[in-house]
């Protein structure tokens, strides 16, 4: 029996995790997280291999049990609830469907399990292939004539097939190419829109995290890093770890030297204390010396990207990325030395 431990909570799909810890051995997977994430949010876990996103999602979804903690569905206590007698469904990266069954028996197996009858499921599955933007005439093809986005939108009508409060979500676009990636993320993000369920998503990747999430937790070693939202990540990392995740940032590390604190490699005044590192986006290192901080740097590569133009340079042993609008130098000659520079104000500084 499921006793509600909060009788005043009434979002149901809110979720709150009190101390969750998953141990192997002498391994912490999960180390003592506590978190509430609300109903209706998108939510995002973003880490590197072995951080213990993976392993946190299945805890959620009730796939694992926890060593020590609780998790709360709408105030009541689903720890010790197995995952088929939740209010949750789960969408892997490997989707897990049916080769040997049609689209709509896919869509429809949840239901089929718990007795619904065969129309009313049609009509369930007919409702969701409208909902995750596939044609009707789906239904009865084959899962293996469909394509991996195509793939990728059964499952998740599959998961919605029975009305679940809360959705869970594990890295599902990572095998996709580039440009499918890009339309299925938007996809993602309206689907959550239009059903107003809880997601909860995980991802290695921060670009992907920040299209579609309202806030997004960065996890390393079990643990959560830097909780915000994707404003607060991208315009204040909280430590090296975070900005490195940022994608195509340079960072730049402060030393002592005879002449104070420089920036390591271009031997420019850094203006603050020796140990710390500044975060500088590429499209804030500009070609040309108008900023207050100006250097020559080779460039190696030159690559247009559509809208912008992005310059990998190098100074010394340091690597740097350049990123150039459509309106701004776009001629700049690889194997050439040019002049380039940025702002003091551009940057944003962490700690280790």
């Amino acid at each position: 029996m499921i006793v509600p431990t909060d009788p005043e909570a009434s979002a149901k799909g809110a979720l709150s995790l009190r101390g969750l810890t998953k141990q192997y051995g002498a391994l912490r997977a999960v180390d003592d997280i506590s978190l509430d994430i609300g109903e209706g949010e998108f939510f995002t876990i973003v880490g590197p291999s072995g951080s213990g996103k993976s392993t946190l999602v299945r805890l959620l979804a009730g796939l694992e049990t926890p060593n020590a903690g609780s998790l709360l569905l709408g105030g009541t206590d689903i720890t010790q609830v197995p995952a088929n007698r939740r209010p949750t469904a789960m969408v892997f990266q490997s989707l897990a469907l049916f080769d040997h069954r049609s689209v709509g028996e896919n869509i429809e197996f949840s239901l089929k399990m718990k007795g619904v009858d065969p129309a009313t499921r049609r009509v369930r599955a007919l409702d969701l292939l409208g909902l995750v933007r596939l044609p009707e005439d789906y239904y009865e093809r084959s899962v293996t004539q469909c394509s991996g986005g195509e793939r990728q939108r059964i499952a998740m009508a599959r998961a919605l097939a029975s009305d679940p409060e809360i959705l869970f979500f594990d890295e599902p676009l990572s095998a996709l190419d580039y440009r499918l990636r890009k339309t299925l993320e938007i996809e993602l993000r309206e689907l959550h829109q239009r059903t107003g369920k809880t997601f909860v998503y995980i991802t290695h990747s921060l670009e992907e995290a920040m299209i579609m999430s309202d806030r997004i937790a960065i996890m390393r070693a079990g643990r959560f890093v830097q909780l915000g939202t994707p404003r607060d990540i991208y315009q204040r990392p909280i430590n090296r770890f975070v900005a490195g995740f940022m994608g195509e940032v340079n960072i730049l590390a402060v030393q002592d030297t005879e002449q104070g604190p420089r920036y390591a490699g271009l031997d420019c005044d850094a203006g603050s204390a020796a140990g710390a590192y500044a975060v500088l986006r590429p499209e804030a290192l500009l070609p040309g010396d108008a900023g207050d901080t100006a250097f020559d740097a080779q460039v190696d590569q030159r690559m247009l990207l559509g809208s912008r133009t992005q310059y990998q340079l190098h100074v010394g042993e340091l690597r740097l990325t350049s990123e150039v609008g459509a309106s701004g130098a776009t001629d700049l000659e690889p194997g050439r030395s040019h002049r380039f520079s940025f702002d003091r104000t551009a940057l944003t500084w962490v700690s280790e």
